[in-house]
């Protein structure tokens, strides 16, 4: 019989804590151990997530409690620095614990190992906390990583995201009155994607974020000004080459549409549209901000962590791997 291994998630009123029960709820050795949100407190969880058909109710768990719980792992879904007082409990109280963290807050800290799969897989050694990396910087570092030792400059990348990205809590980024017929930048120098992207690549990278009326989904579209001029072919080339056997990766020929790729676990990457002299190429990459950008890296992280199939629960969602 094969193991059941235990989970909590701490922030599970968002978003991403949303579909987290739902790829959990699909997983044949996986279970929730609790789920913790303020502001649930005391309610069914069944009642908010209909992929969840057990007894559990959202708990108001502080560090201490939810080390408390000897879970085997737990998801930290919660805002930018938030996570220490959480992970420094955990791990004192179970140091085997595995830690899956979704915020910024240990995405520059080395003794933690760095999760975007298709590109630092070979990496990972067995550690048992683990950083998931940005939805916008995920988007960015696979545009970018099979040019990577071509680039004459640094990528610059114009992203648009759905308002989902922003977090439930209330503001103008997802505030669909404001963002109806409308484009929204912000951040637009030293965004903490673009730093996070700049240290993982060992690039300097410039990123330029936009929000837009949509709910989900993120466009990046990516300019790459090479050394040496290439054509068309051999740059698709080398980004199939890069991406054979990755499952959640699809090179298309086309610039990719956020529409087609919301709702779905995988990344579309395609355009290579070349600028006369064949030294400047265009890619864009589409992602769903809350799935491949989150959720589906987390369970993708979870489940090597675990000793389990990668794409365990991904793969039998219903929802699509890298199939357009």
């Amino acid at each position: 019989m094969s193991k059941i291994h235990t989970l909590g998630i701490v922030g599970a009123r968002g978003h991403t804590g949303a579909e987290l029960i739902k790829l959990v709820a699909a997983h044949p050795q996986l279970e929730l151990a609790f789920v913790s949100s303020r502001e649930l407190d005391g309610r069914p969880v069944s009642e908010h997530n209909a992929a969840y058909a057990g007894t559990l109710r959202f708990e108001n768990l502080d560090p201490a409690a939810v080390a408390a719980k000897g879970a085997d792992a737990v998801i930290l879904a919660l805002p930018n620095g938030k996570a220490a007082a959480y992970a420094e409990a955990i791990a004192a109280a179970r140091p085997d614990t595995v830690l899956v963290d979704l915020s910024a807050d240990y995405r520059f800290d080395p003794s933690w190992y760095y999760g975007l799969p298709e590109l630092t897989r070979g990496r990972y050694q067995g550690q048992r906390h683990i950083s998931n990396p940005g939805c916008y910087a995920t988007a960015m570092q696979l545009a970018i990583a099979p040019l990577l030792d071509r680039l004459a400059g640094p990528p610059q990348c114009f992203g648009v995201s759905g308002y989902s990205g922003a977090g439930t809590t209330p503001s103008d980024k997802n505030d669909p009155a404001l963002l109806a017929d409308n484009l929204m930048p912000y951040a637009l120098t030293d965004h903490m994607h673009e730093r996070e992207v700049s240290r993982h690549l060992g690039v300097p990278v410039e990123f330029m974020p936009h929000v837009a009326p949509h709910f989900r989904g993120i466009t990046m579209t990516v300019n790459l000004w090479l050394q040496q001029p290439l054509t068309r072919e051999a740059i698709k080339a080398l980004y199939l080459e890069r991406y054979a056997g990755e499952p959640l990766v699809e090179v298309i020929d086309e610039a990719p549409w956020v529409s087609r790729i919301a709702g779905r676990h995988g990344v579309q990457i395609g355009g290579f549209v070349l600028a006369p002299g064949n030294k400047r190429v265009v890619v864009v990459a589409t992602l769903d901000n809350l799935l491949k950008g989150a959720a589906t890296q987390a369970m993708q992280n979870l489940n090597r962590a675990l000793g389990l199939d990668e794409l365990m629960s991904i793969r039998d969602s219903g929802l699509g791997i890298g199939d357009s």
